[in-house]
């Protein structure tokens, strides 16, 4: 079920490089979107997992429903579960993963490379996202693939990522007589 949110702030932004996550061999592409539990955007989420839960498992679909909440196999959690992380606590958010590289738009919906540096973890975002019931060897879960990310606004971005060195954090070595010192 395709599902799309607005104004979402991305933490843990892989979209340009994909990256194995927690231990996997694979690497994915991915990011998870911190929501307000307020935003009326939980509700439609909720519903769409609901709606993918019945279209998977019919009759028995509340009941697998309230097992997956409850073990923290859906794909929409609660901050508090990664308060020890910038950002999610007092927050709800989403995860979501790809094995192909997602779309990438800047407002006007033209293309994004990582070196334009408009999208980052902590700026807010437009995502579109396909829910999808896994029932398999590793269990049941409702999961959130990533089909698309376009640049909504700036935010402070998450600690991790910095600023670039500049100059002034380097002393003037002059004309490198000081290397023959290593030597």
């Amino acid at each position: 079920m395709k599902l799309k949110l607005t104004n979402v702030r991305a933490a843990f932004l892989k979209v340009f490089k994909a990256e194995a996550v927690n231990g996997g061999d694979k690497p994915v592409f991915g990011a998870s979107w911190l929501i307000d539990p307020k935003d009326p955007q939980i509700k439609t989420i909720e519903e769409a997992i609901k709606a993918v839960c019945k279209e998977k498992w019919g009759a028995k679909a509340d009941a697998i429903y309230k097992e997956l909440k409850s073990g923290g196999r859906l794909c929409l959690k609660d901050g508090d579960s990664k308060a020890s992380y910038e950002g999610f606590e007092g927050m709800m958010f989403i995860s979501s993963t790809s094995a192909v590289r997602p779309l990438a738009l800047n407002r006007d919906k033209t293309p994004l490379v990582e070196e334009d540096g408009v999208l980052y973890s902590g700026c807010y975002c437009n995502v579109s996202l396909e829910l999808w019931a896994q029932d398999n060897q590793y269990g049941k879960r409702i999961n959130a693939q990533l089909g698309g990310v376009q640049f909504y606004g700036p935010g402070d971005a998450f600690s991790g990522g910095g600023v670039a060195a500049d100059e002034s954090d380097f002393d003037d070595l002059g004309d490198g007589t000081d290397a023959d010192d290593l030597a």
